[in-house]
């Protein structure tokens, strides 16, 4: 399912519906500011990709996800976008093709509606999280938002989250989306060498949802240990086999010796010589 084949939906529109694009700029190339938020923001979105598989909690069907990092999200072309650092929006697809100008960006009339998790990584005091871009997304229907802020510059913790009632954001005590499964929760640990306090996906259990390194550590040690187990098998199975060698040397001494007695070991014991 791509981007402009969902289901109808009340921001869906047609191709001859859409608004003019050509003139609007999605792509600035500004980097992001430093070297931490852009690895928090590729934590955010590559373990959805690697290991996340939402499923629909009626019929347990899997469900469509878009995960997204540093890209605009276009409500109307008369208003310049936000950028989130990170979003998510479900039941919606990247489109596979991304040399249209209309797939390269998250215009809400092509998604047919707005993510449902936004993501901002506060690295100073001068974005306004918690004001005018708190009032932006709230204005876009954005059903949840979420400012992770590691060093607190803004004064009101690391995990602020907001979700939609009305037209106005409220405060959540934690960052658990029960529709989706999966929520966020801070976790210090290494990642891509740095070892820091980072914002992680995690499901209903607590686990954290894995990096593609960490899957495949996992499957590493599971393969490693699979082999540890079938070698101690062989290892218990090669000593009963010397164990049974032995055993015969034994019997084939012990026979000689007796019929260097001249007592017959073959003969049965019930019979009279």
């Amino acid at each position: 399912m791509t981007a402009n084949s969902r289901p109808s939906s009340a921001l869906l529109v047609s191709d001859e519906e859409a608004p003019d694009i050509s003139n609007l700029v999605i792509e600035d190339n500004t980097p992001v500011d430093n070297v931490y938020s852009e690895k928090q923001q590729r934590l955010l979105v590559e373990p959805l990709y690697a290991s996340w598989r939402p499923v629909d909690a009626e019929d347990g069907h899997p469900r469509a996800f878009a995960a997204m990092s540093n890209v605009g999200v276009f409500a109307k072309t008369s208003e310049p976008p936000l950028v989130p650092d990170a979003l998510l929006s479900m039941d919606v697809s990247i489109s596979p093709t991304l040399r249209e100008k209309k797939h390269r960006t998250y215009f809400m009339w092509e998604y047919g509606k707005p993510p449902d998790v936004v993501i901002e990584v506060v690295s100073n005091n001068e974005g306004d999280e918690l004001g005018k871009r708190r009032r932006g997304y709230a204005r876009m229907r954005v059903q949840w938002y979420v400012v992770w802020d590691p060093h607190n510059h803004l004064g009101q913790g690391e995990l602020n989250v907001f979700r939609l009632a009305g037209d106005l954001y409220i405060r959540e005590p934690r960052a658990w989306f029960e529709t989706f499964g999966i929520g966020l929760t801070p976790w210090e640990g290494p990642y891509e060498d740095a070892n820091e306090r980072w914002l992680r996906w995690h499901d209903a259990g607590g686990t954290l949802i894995a990096t593609g390194a960490e899957s495949a550590r996992t499957a590493e040690g599971r393969a490693s240990a699979a082999e540890g187990r079938a070698s101690a098998a062989e290892g218990r199975a090669s000593a009963a086999e010397g164990r049974a060698s032995a055993a015969e040397s034994r019997a084939e001494a012990l026979a000689a010796r007796l019929r260097a007695l001249g007592i017959d070991p073959d003969a049965d014991a019930g019979s009279t010589p």
